[in-house]
């Protein structure tokens, strides 16, 4: 089939891609000609494990195709997939501008019937005024849907060729027959498509989000009295996921979730209800809970070394919001980083994949290192901020011959406190006692 993808990030690059992985002819467009000349040279914007080798493959037998030219990309389509950016405004609210110069361009050259697929993130609502734009530009052939991405970074390319569900927000048979004939190939073992109303496919992704974001907060406020009180969070987190109602999923501790989704989504999903007259209180707190726990370590940092850190360096491991990937968008490392310099201290930084989209965020404000270890030479202890399987096994006795002082703040408990004891490092984490 052919397709076109309007949109060439983080989610229309992984979509397209992986519907071409499936056969089918897709036409990924961008406005951004420097993007596009990259990708055609093969160079991938954004680190993802496993997209590099599909757009290669895709690309040399001619099934994805990548230009500028979002007309001609229409105009051979009969389903486009929007796959803009929906940033966040300073209201909460999503600006859907990139949306609906998409639709427009749609309804101006779309050639016969088309089925324009949403799958930006976009407020409860979206897909009804794009139907009513459609309407006034005189285009009532034109069927909007809504499906929803539901990728998580790092491991997107398999979230979206095994999918958990595939969501279809549809209103007619024709456009819901065309969107099950794309997806069906990636739903083989029996997972479900699930067709529903657009606004209710919207709001899924809203509430598929921010209800792990609780999750994260209230294990992160459970661990905080873990502490209080002297029990461990490990074994209350066991003793929580092995209940079937619960499960285990999204119940680590740690310094908060970041990312470009979660925090957004939640801000939306705030805006939605607030301008619904509704109550949003558990999501205000669960973001209020988050961005506490950000400033956990370097709360941690003051209170073992005083808060008038001049003279003094930390390094840091781990940048990105999570691993696998080189996304800095709401870092929790980021609020650590600006809370050390703030009292007077100096960085050294070091990330397996997110150095060069570190630098462009904090330029000459702390110093860069290729290796975790580079990073540790002088400084006066050792802060974990994303838990990069690099860092799980690491040579103590380096560590702690390169530092000033055996001290280490571990944001994502990696390490074995009995261990950490046992080698006589002064070890915090998050959830458990300090040895």
């Amino acid at each position: 089939m052919n397709i076109a993808v309007v949109g060439t990030g983080y989610v229309g690059l992984v979509s397209g891609t992986c519907y071409a992985e499936n056969g089918n002819d897709v036409a990924c467009v961008d406005i951004d000609a420097r993007r596009i000349s990259a990708l055609n040279e093969g160079k991938i914007p954004i680190y993802e494990p496993g997209l590099g080798e599909l757009v290669h493959r895709n690309l040399n037998e001619g099934r994805i195709h990548f230009s500028v030219d979002v007309r001609g990309a229409i105009e051979q389509s009969i389903v486009t997939f929007v796959a803009v950016g929906t940033p966040m405004g300073q209201s909460g609210a999503a600006d859907l501008s990139s949306v609906f110069s998409v639709v427009e361009e749609i309804a101006k050259v779309a050639q016969g019937y088309h089925v324009v697929a949403i799958k930006s993130t976009v407020p409860v609502g979206t897909n009804d005024q794009v139907k009513d734009l459609m309407e006034r530009l005189g285009r009532p052939d034109i069927d909007v849907c809504s499906v929803p991405e539901f990728l998580k970074e790092g491991s997107a390319v398999e979230d979206f060729m095994r999918p958990d569900r595939v969501i279809i927000g549809s209103r007619s048979d024709r456009s819901t027959a065309i969107l099950k004939d794309i997806h069906s190939p990636f739903v083989r073992t029996d997972n479900p498509i699930l067709v529903m109303d657009p606004k209710s496919a919207e709001l899924s992704k809203y509430a598929a989000n921010s209800f792990l974001a609780v999750r994260i907060s209230f294990i992160n406020q459970i661990a905080n009295l873990c502490e209080t009180v002297g029990a461990d969070i490990n074994a209350v987190r066991r003793g929580m996921g092995s209940d079937r109602r619960i499960g285990s999923q999204f119940l680590f501790p740690g310094i908060g979730y970041g990312g470009s989704c979660f925090p957004k989504d939640v801000q939306a999903l705030i805006h939605t209800a607030e301008k619904k007259q509704q109550d949003c209180s558990l999501l205000k707190a669960a973001e209020s809970v988050n961005l506490q726990q950000k400033r956990l370590l370097s709360r941690r940092v003051t209170e073992h070394f005083g808060k008038d850190l001049s003279g003094r360096s930390f390094a840091i491991w781990g940048l990105a919001f999570k691993p696998r990937t080189d996304d800095m968008r709401e870092a929790p490392s980021l609020v650590v980083i600006e809370e050390l310099l703030a009292h007077g201290a100096k960085v050294r930084v070091h990330d397996p994949e997110a150095l060069e989209s570190a630098r462009k965020l904090l330029d000459s404000k702390v110093s860069f290192h290729k290796t975790n270890y580079e990073a540790l030479k002088g400084a006066d202890a050792l802060l974990i901020c994303t838990e990069w399987n690099e860092f799980r096994r690491p040579n103590f006795q380096r560590i702690k011959a390169e530092l000033k002082q055996p001290v280490i703040f571990d944001g994502r408990n990696l390490y074995d406190p009995e261990l950490m004891k046992a080698l006589d490092i002064r070890y915090y984490s998050v959830g458990r006692p300090a040895v």
